[in-house]
C-alpha cells in the first residue's frame, strides 16, 4: 500500500479534497468463483465443530446464524464462546491455499489504473484481518494503487466490522475523510448487508452480484453491478476524462 496499512490515522498525512473510493476486497477484486468463500466456509465449520465440540450440522447452522446476525462468524465466537480471535485467524484464513487461486488480473489493474487518483482516494475496506487483506492484494499485485486500509482488527474488543456504523465511521475516519461527509464516499461490496447500510449512511454504493449469483429480491442500494467494469458507467466522475 502506497499508505498506512495500521488502524491509525497516520499522524502527519496533509488533509486533501479528494473522494474517497473504498473497495471491498474478498469476493469483490477476485471473483467469486475462485472459491475463496467456499474454502473459508468450510475451514470455519471445522473450527465450530472442533473447538465448540459440535456435531457438524450444528456447525455449519450456528456458522451461518453468526454470520447473519453480526456480519462475521468470529464475532459470534468472540461475544459468545471467549475464543482467541488471532488462534481463529491463524486456523482459517492464514490456511486458505491463496498461492494456488488468486492470480492477478489484467482487467482490475486496467480498471484502477484509469481512476482519476488526483480526484480519487483509493482504500480498502474490508472484514477480514490484515494478514488475510495483505495477502490477497500482494497477490492481485494492485498494492500500489491503495493508500491505505481499513480492516477487522481481530485483536480488539469488542470487533468492529462491517455492516455497523462504527466501522464505517472507522475507515472514514482512516482515510482522511471529514466528519459527516459520507457523501464524498464511493464503496463496492458483494455483501448485500454492507452495501445496504453504506447506502443508509449516504455512501454512493455499488452492490456486486456476479453473473450466477442470486440477485437480491430487493436492491441493497442505488446501484447493483454485476462486474466491476460497470462502475465506469455508473460513477464516470471518478475516472479519468479520457477513459469515460
Amino acid at each position: 500500500m502506497a499508505a498506512q496499512e495500521t488502524n491509525s490515522n497516520g499522524n502527519g498525512q496533509q488533509p486533501d479534497n479528494r473522494v474517497v473510493f473504498f473497495f471491498d476486497i474478498d469476493n469483490c477484486l477476485y471473483p467469486k468463483s475462485a472459491k475463496v468463500h467456499d474454502l473459508m466456509a468450510d475451514l470455519i465449520d471445522q473450527y465450530f465443530a472442533k473447538h465448540l465440540n459440535l456435531p457438524w450440522d450444528e456447525a455449519v447452522r450456528l456458522h451461518k446464524e453468526y454470520y447473519q446476525n453480526y456480519g462475521l462468524a468470529i464475532e459470534g465466537l468472540v461475544r459468545h464462546h471467549e475464543i482467541d480471535p488471532l488462534e481463529y485467524n491463524a486456523k482459517v484464513d492464514d490456511a486458505l491455499p491463496l498461492d494456488n487461486i488468486i492470480k492477478p488480473s489484467a482487467s482490475l489493474k486496467k480498471l484502477l489504473q484509469d481512476i482519476d487518483r488526483s480526484k480519487v482516494k483509493l482504500w480498502l475496506f474490508t472484514n477480514a484481518y490484515i494478514n488475510h487483506a495483505r495477502r490477497v492484494v500482494k497477490l492481485l499485485e494492485i498494492e500500489d494503487f491503495f493508500e491505505g486500509i481499513t480492516f477487522c482488527d481481530y485483536a480488539q474488543t469488542p470487533l468492529v466490522c462491517k455492516p455497523s456504523e462504527e466501522m464505517f465511521r472507522k475507515a472514514m475516519g482512516q482515510a482522511g475523510v471529514p466528519e459527516g461527509r459520507w457523501g464524498d464516499c464511493y464503496f463496492v461490496d458483494d455483501s448485500y448487508l454492507n452495501c445496504k447500510k453504506a447506502q443508509e449512511l449516504g455512501w454512493k454504493t455499488a452492490h456486486l452480484v456476479e453473473e450466477g449469483v442470486t440477485p437480491p429480491k430487493t436492491p441493497a442500494s442505488k446501484y447493483q453491478i454485476a462486474t466491476l467494469e460497470e462502475l465506469r458507467t455508473i460513477f464516470p466522475e471518478v475516472f479519468k476524462k479520457d477513459q469515460e
